[in-house]
């Protein structure tokens, strides 16, 4: 994976805003989602706390955004815990000052299989990592948020949760996280707290490579309409900066794919493009 930092735009479209970034780490080199989107707040103007179970991992985070210039601190928890995520949030207001954006990041696949052999307490680690860590985060946030300025969650779900991939815990949780932000969106519009969520498809980071199959990553990149253009972690980041900003403030409770067409071609003609 390439782990040099672009070149970053500093149009300074968060100046004087906070986030919490979850998942804000790497799993090895390179920059996953929740890395990448934390870089590019902090290269916008955003004062960032870094939230994610490994020390380590935030913290070469918030070495990168030091060398950019920019500010962030590290507040490490579990996004599975409720008391922790009150914890997060409170250490996270403190060091910020207040709180307008909420990005929860945290997601891994798990449960994978038939049912019957699925271990039912696996299927649940996988709903709590990539469902009710969003709930208990944006519960633990809300009050800080509706009394900031930005007043923005941006939940990071999956196409899987927008098409079948046979896999019982990952996509229905994802599919969940893709409803949840609508009703957090309907339940807390007037008083303008905008929700919205980006479903990544075929996404490449150092965790998809590491548990990739050799054949996997060219597969990915043929089978959508981009055919030509492999994602990253960059175009997740860059999808969640215009969501965060001023610049979508009409926007709310909207699913972003962000994909290279995978979720809008057709079987046949995906099927084409894998065997011709």
């Amino acid at each position: 994976m390439n782990s040099e930092v672009p070149s970053l735009p500093r149009l300074a479209r968060l100046k004087g805003c906070t986030a919490i970034v979850t998942g804000a780490g790497s799993l090895g080199e390179g920059f996953g989602t929740g890395k990448a989107i934390a870089l590019l707040f902090a290269s916008e103007g955003a004062r960032v706390a870094l939230v994610d179970l490994d020390r380590d991992r935030a913290e070469e985070t918030r070495a990168l955004i030091a060398a950019e210039g920019g500010e962030s601190v590290v507040v490490q928890g579990s996004v599975v815990d409720a008391d922790d995520c009150a914890r997060i949030v409170a250490e996270s207001v403190a060091a910020l000052g207040s709180l307008d954006i909420l990005v929860n990041n945290v997601g891994m696949g798990a449960g994978s299989g038939k049912l019957e052999e699925i271990d039912p307490a696996i299927w649940q680690r996988g709903v709590n990592l990539n469902l009710a860590s969003a709930f208990l985060m944006t519960r633990a946030a809300v009050p800080h948020l509706l009394a900031g300025a930005g007043k923005a969650v941006i939940n990071i779900a999956s196409v899987a949760g927008m098409r079948a991939h046979g896999n019982a815990s990952y996509g229905p949780a994802k599919a969940a996280m893709i409803q949840f932000t609508r009703e957090t969106a309907v339940m807390y519009g007037a008083d303008g707290l905008r929700a919205n969520v980006i479903a990544p498809g075929h996404i490449m980071t150092p965790l998809v490579e590491k548990f990739s199959a050799p054949t996997a990553r060219s597969n990915r990149q043929r089978v959508g309409a981009l055919s030509a253009v492999e994602g990253n972690a960059w175009d997740i980041a860059y999808a969640a900066l215009f969501l965060a900003s001023a610049e979508a403030r009409f926007v709310s409770g909207v699913c972003l794919p962000v994909d290279g067409g995978v979720t809008m071609i057709g079987p046949l003609a995906a099927f084409e493009r894998m065997t011709g």
